[in-house]
């Protein structure tokens, strides 16, 4: 029986007499390879992206505003009670699109038969469903904080705050741009988690004496002054009235309540109600609790507390752990997605190495003829070809990954984040193994299946 290192020696031959070949071979291997380490990559830059985004957010972070408490699928398709009753979905898309348009603004139409249907109480068979009237509208306000702070228990801290855009003049701007603008109390920053680089956050006397101070985020203040801290201390132009800048905020990542801290000004909560909002704001309610697996009962605590408050609103209550979860699941899915797009090219690649093998077995068929008239056996056939193809499909690995250590920088030149892995390498070479392998079995059983005076006579 010829030995391992004897097998090792021929297929070396082979491959080292027929470079060309075996290149052609494993460019399948090659893209797939390549293409498996980018998609890994691709995907842990998203999951980092999701992480960054989030790392300043607390889990157990929960938003309330006020909702418009209308579903418009179930009250245009329920039948008597709503308005469907079979209603045809061109009349019953078109009513949706009107009411999204509206912004909870009262609007009107005429519907097939001559009824009327209206937001503000002009449906078939009088008001909204039921017999009701529209509700009246529903501020949020501090008397809601402190009553929540007082009679819902887990909660670790509750604040209200309100934001919006406005336009914003400073530093080396040359015009005014726009920008998100976030009334808050001095608990914010603790409901948030965010942390100061340069001055202070606003506090208690800002908002007693509406004070003409604001804290900004570390991009804007880049954007705005060149260097974050020359910020510190200078003077912001919000919607054309002066602000002393007097914080700064540390790089804080994405999102927070919605609001993107690093590109925010943050006001005291009673100047930007009368300077910025007016009555146009709708106040949100931003609360953390102690211990995130009881966020469920806090949320619905909350609901009950403020439906009592108030009897003709509707709230919409979210936590932060299922926006994470969402998003982590999109960074996840896409990753998923893409491993996917890569394991189809190594099987392409598969079939590129089975075919050329069946070919090679042809061509060398006197070459196993002679080799089992020399006593080699089944086994010893089979081991040749099988790692033959493997080794081939290996080196088209390590030639995969080679190539896409140097196509990742031009993937972040696309605009996409990158997080390259040693795991991402092992999983190409990996694949590439298991490729050649699977692929080559075949052929390779093939050629240990031959007959020598047939394989001889094959010439």
């Amino acid at each position: 029986m010829m030995q391992l290192s004897e097998v090792l020696r021929l297929v070396w031959i082979n491959i080292v007499e027929n470079k060309f070949k075996m290149m052609m071979t494993s460019l399948g291997v090659i893209v797939g390879a390549a293409t498996i380490v980018i998609v890994i990559a691709i995907g842990r830059g998203g999951q980092a992206d999701v992480a960054d985004q989030f790392k300043n957010l607390n889990a157990g972070a929960i938003d309330v505003s006020v909702g418009d408490g209308v579903d418009m699928d179930a009250m245009l398709q329920d039948g008597p009670g709503g308005m469907g009753g079979g209603m045809p979905d061109m009349e019953f898309n078109e009513i949706r699109r009107q009411a999204g348009q509206s912004g909870g603004r009262m609007f009107s139409m005429t519907l097939p038969g001559g009824g009327t249907f209206s937001s503000g109480g002009g449906m078939p068979g009088g008001g909204m469903p039921g017999g009701g009237s529209s509700r009246q509208t529903v501020r949020l306000d501090i008397d809601d904080v402190e009553d929540i702070r007082a009679l819902v228990p887990g909660l670790k801290e509750v604040t209200l705050l309100q934001s919006g855009e406005t336009a914003v003049y400073g530093g080396t701007l040359e015009e005014e741009k726009t920008s998100a603008v976030v009334g808050v109390y001095e608990d914010y920053r603790d409901v948030s988690n965010l942390s100061v680089l340069y001055g202070r956050f606003i506090e208690e006397t800002d908002i007693d004496y509406e004070d003409y101070v604001c804290v900004i985020g570390y991009k804007l203040a880049e954007e705005i002054f060149t260097y974050a801290a020359y910020a510190y201390g200078d003077y912001l132009t919000i919607d054309g009235k002066n602000y002393e800048i007097v914080g700064v905020l540390n790089s804080m990542g994405d999102v927070s309540s919605g609001i993107s801290p690093d590109t925010a000004v943050y006001l005291p909560y009673t100047t930007a109600q009368k300077q910025i909002f007016g009555s146009s704001a709708e106040p949100k309610i931003a609360a953390v609790a102690e211990n995130v697996e009881d966020v469920p009962d806090i949320m619905a605590d909350i609901e009950t507390l403020l439906t009592e408050n108030h009897p003709d609103g509707f709230f919409d209550v979210a936590d932060a752990g299922s926006a994470m979860e969402a998003a982590s699941s999109s960074a996840n899915t896409l990753a998923l997605l893409l491993l996917g797009v890569a394991s189809i090219v190594f099987i392409v690649g598969g079939i590129g190495i089975m075919n050329v093998m069946f070919v090679s077995v042809k061509e060398r068929t006197s070459e196993i003829g002679l080799l089992k008239a020399i006593g080699c056996s089944k086994r010893t056939i089979l081991l040749e070809f099988l790692l033959e193809a493997c080794i081939i499909s290996v080196i088209g690995g390590l030639v995969g990954a080679g190539v896409s250590f140097g196509l990742l920088p031009l993937v972040e030149l696309l605009g996409m984040r990158v997080e390259a892995s040693v795991w991402g390498y092992l999983l190409a070479l990996a694949f590439a193994a298991v490729t050649g392998t699977v692929f080559g079995f075949y052929p390779a059983w093939k050629a240990s299946r031959l007959v020598p005076i047939e394989a001889m006579n094959l010439e």
